[in-house]
């Protein structure tokens, strides 16, 4: 009887094993064709010459050599590096601000939560043409107030040294409402009994934020420096609207510049090769991000 039954048991959990694999199989197949396949031809493209008309012809290592002598594909790389420098801090102290407001007793708590999300959920296309009439020279809303006023226009979008730091806001902007939740959550599991410790111990408001908010905060604040840096890394949307690289190549990212070798060049092989050293950039950084941040903080 014994028998029987733990060989029911059995059958019957090999059935759920079986129903487990079928209902995960689209999944593993969607995964397959959409991620694993073009993964495997890009790690075979970037040994070959391609331009997507013509039969791939086989180079062996010369795109990795031209790489490596391409000035124009660095100069994308610290421009990108130059957004992140920008970016970064400027998200964390928005997000944070915004984070402490709302966590505050606010009248209208909720409504003003989903006006700071908003952003997020609408499409980069938009928000990058909104700004491109916001910042216009001639035309902005920007530059007509700062003229009304009597101050001077400002170049935003056309000079090289204002053209980075109008992507960085405007990418601010688009993402703050993503990470002031991730900081509204950390700072919602802050125990009211620290705070009602530190204010018994005589702790001044700004020494209960820096002591206790900011280092139980510290886990958050590791989560959205990479998630910032991942997002910085993969700026496309907004150069590519807003001044399409330029001027003088000032805004022009490393994965903008991997697009116009692939899609305005036909340098499939080249993009590829480039696309996987980027890659290799990105995978790095982040590594050294969180072991050196996470040492920061424990």
């Amino acid at each position: 009887m014994n028998w029987k039954r733990s060989k029911s048991n059995g059958s019957g959990a090999g059935l759920g094993q079986r129903i487990g694999y079928v209902m995960a199989a689209p999944y593993f197949v969607h995964l397959a064709i959409f991620f694993g396949y073009p993964l495997l031809f890009a790690m075979v493209l970037v040994f070959h010459r391609w331009d997507i008309v013509t039969p791939m012809e086989f180079v062996g290592l010369k795109n990795f050599t031209r790489l490596f002598h391409d000035d124009l594909f660095f100069r994308a790389l610290l421009n990108t590096g130059l957004f992140l420098v920008i970016h970064i801090p400027l998200q964390i102290f928005v997000s944070l601000f915004f984070a402490e407001l709302l966590n505050s007793k606010l009248k209208g708590r909720s409504f003003f939560r989903t006006i700071y999300f908003l952003p997020v959920v609408v499409s980069g296309v938009v928000i990058a043409i909104l700004f491109q009439q916001l910042f216009a020279f001639e035309t902005g809303y920007i530059n007509s107030v700062l003229s009304a006023l009597g101050g001077e226009r400002i170049p935003w979008l056309v000079s090289p040294e204002w053209a980075m730091p109008t992507i960085a806001l405007m990418a601010t902007w688009k993402n703050v409402g993503f990470y002031i939740i991730l900081f509204l959550v950390g700072l919602q599991n802050i125990p009211a009994s620290m705070y009602e410790v530190a204010f018994l111990e005589g702790a001044t408001t700004w020494q209960r934020w820096t002591r206790v908010t900011i280092p139980l905060l510290n886990p958050m604040m590791v989560t959205v420096v990479v998630l910032s840096t991942i997002g910085g890394f993969s700026l496309f949307i907004e150069p590519y609207i807003l001044t399409g690289g330029g001027p003088l190549n000032s805004t022009l990212t490393a994965l903008l510049y991997i697009y116009n070798q692939a899609f305005y060049f036909g340098h499939m092989g080249y993009a590829a090769a480039l696309g996987l050293f980027f890659a290799l950039i990105i995978l790095i950084v982040v590594l050294l991000q969180r072991r050196f941040v996470e040492e920061d903080i424990y």
